[in-house]
């Protein structure tokens, strides 16, 4: 049977926000068939760079590995956002230069857990719900930059992805700016049980939502 771990942050690690409700993890085990497991090893707070100590608690049987993350990543260059440019080219230089930042990190973090030899799936970082509205903005313009590599190292290793923004899309789907609900967590759980039924068909990248 499967054995399915959930590794990165908070948006599997979101039992701290859902007051009560189930958790990202508990809602897999119910989408997952009878007999089937599913592990949480993801963090709140987790970066590209703890996922390396997660992958040191693996469970020997292990069959599956679900990875989001990158969101966190992201905030900790928020203070960018902030920051005065001269220019528009200067603007997007320094994002970019982000993005370069970030690429390098998560290309080593997605080498370390593909080097397990296990079927594997990413997720995008979806998309905050910020109240104000400029902030908005220019928090989903920022987050393309990363997701575009978390989809660049999807297709070039020809593995699932599970895109977020598309799953969490509604104020419902969010206990905060940031965080997963129960709600958004159950969509989220449907969308892996439905990677781990039908993504792994071939050597190919397929778009899960």
């Amino acid at each position: 049977m499967n054995h399915v771990v959930l590794l990165g942050d908070s948006i599997f690690d979101n039992a701290a926000y859902v007051a009560g409700a189930p958790d990202v993890v508990r809602q897999v085990r119910r989408e997952l068939p009878e007999g089937s497991r599913a592990t949480l090893l993801a963090v709140d707070g987790g970066t590209t760079g703890d996922v390396r100590g997660q992958l040191r608690l693996l469970p020997q049987d292990a069959t599956h590995l679900i990875v989001s993350v990158g969101g966190n990543d992201a905030l900790r260059k928020s203070d960018f956002l902030g920051a005065s440019a001269r220019s528009t080219a200067e603007a997007l230089a320094g994002l970019a230069e982000l993005g370069d930042g970030f690429e390098r990190d998560y290309l080593a973090m997605l080498d370390g857990v593909l080097a397990r030899g296990l079927p594997t799936a990413v997720c995008t970082i979806y998309y905050p719900r910020f109240p104000e509205a400029p902030l908005q903005r220019i928090a989903v313009a920022a987050l393309s930059v990363f997701n575009d590599c978390i989809i660049r190292a999807a297709f070039a290793n020809g593995i699932p992805l599970i895109d977020l923004r598309l799953i969490c899309t509604e104020a419902s789907d969010y206990a905060n700016p940031i965080e997963p609900s129960a709600r958004g967590g159950e969509k989220i759980s449907r969308a892996i049980a439905d990677v781990v039924e039908h993504g792994f068909i071939g050597n190919r990248t397929e778009v899960f939502t």
